[in-house]
């Protein structure tokens, strides 16, 4: 199993370190723009093995993309990141061209790989991979919702007092702060659902605070988080790789379901061998299925400013 993640920054690079550490990647390659940036990487990454028990083999490329030949699943975090005060939408016009030059380099050398799109606005830039390279849809992804969902089960840990891994939630809609929809109504602590420990208000700041969990990481940290992105990934390669078949809310494009089409948004897909597997359509409250359809409004406006 042959992993390449592109972008040897902090999400990139965190990524690659949590794929090497569950050890189910034979090799990992980071590849990187910056002279020597992906060598170092992979070097210093390396020379942990012995300490953390892996044996996959990490290598880094300074934009040699030969070295990505034959990948079974390539990550794309290329791109500018967010400083404080930025939205996602923002970055759109500098990462539109990175991806789309990454994404066809990437299906060049390797015309069977599975593509997870992470670079921001991520729906967006998933959208326009759709666009410029010769894949079958459930074989593009974007990252969002896993991530965003972890952020809600944590911010419910919180809430609950109780550990993360007692709770379970999802975060569907776009990857924005006013486009995701942090499914309260169907949010559960062992199997009770968490409206029974919770006050509506009390969840609705929860679901506030969900929805704003990047930008308040930008601000504290004065730029964009990694360590929970790059988690968030390596979950969705490790789901396609080992064919786990694992439930997660992830940014695909849509031909009807839920009444939406023609763009890429998060919502709760299975993961196997053969990237997407199933679109799983949720029976969502009214207020639910509103506010995915407005999210669906926000992420057209976007996709408009892309020149395809």
């Amino acid at each position: 199993m042959k992993v390449t993640v592109v972008g040897a920054g902090a999400v990139g690079a965190s990524c690659a370190e949590y794929i090497a550490i569950k050890n189910f990647a034979s090799e990992v390659v980071i590849l990187d723009i910056k002279e020597d940036y992906a060598e170092g990487k992979a070097m210093d990454l390396m020379q942990t093995a012995t300490l953390n028990g892996f044996d996959t083999k990490i290598v880094g490329s300074t934009n040699d993309y030969d070295k990505t030949a034959n990948s079974d699943i390539a990550v794309i975090t290329s791109g500018i990141p967010r400083k404080p005060g930025m939205t996602r939408e923002e970055l759109i016009g500098i990462n539109a061209g990175i991806v789309k030059d990454v994404a066809t380099k990437i299906v060049e050398q390797s015309p069977n790989v599975t593509l997870i799109v992470v670079s921001n606005p991520m729906d967006t830039m998933t959208y326009l991979a759709h666009q410029v390279i010769d894949l079958p849809k459930h074989k593009i992804i974007g990252m969002g919702g896993a991530l965003d969902s972890a952020r809600f089960k944590y911010r419910l840990s919180e809430a609950l007092d109780c550990p993360a891994s007692d709770v379970q939630g999802m975060v569907i809609g776009g990857h924005s702060d006013k486009g995701m929809v942090p499914l309260t109504s169907l949010a559960t602590r062992n199997s009770v659902r968490v409206t029974e420990f919770l006050s509506e208000n009390r969840l609705q700041q929860v679901a506030e605070d969900t929805k704003v969990g990047g930008a308040t990481l930008t601000k504290m940290l004065g730029t964009s988080a990694w360590y929970a992105p790059g988690a968030a990934v390596s979950s969705l390669v490790q789901s396609i790789a080992c064919d786990q078949k694992k439930m997660f809310p992830c940014s695909t494009l849509l031909d009807g379901e839920y009444g939406l089409n023609d763009l890429c948004i998060g919502v709760p897909v299975v993961l196997g061998k053969n990237g997407i597997e199933k679109i799983v359509e949720l029976n969502l409250t009214e207020a639910e299925l509103n506010k995915l359809k407005e999210s669906a409004e926000g992420v057209k406006k976007t996709n408009q400013l892309l020149e395809l």
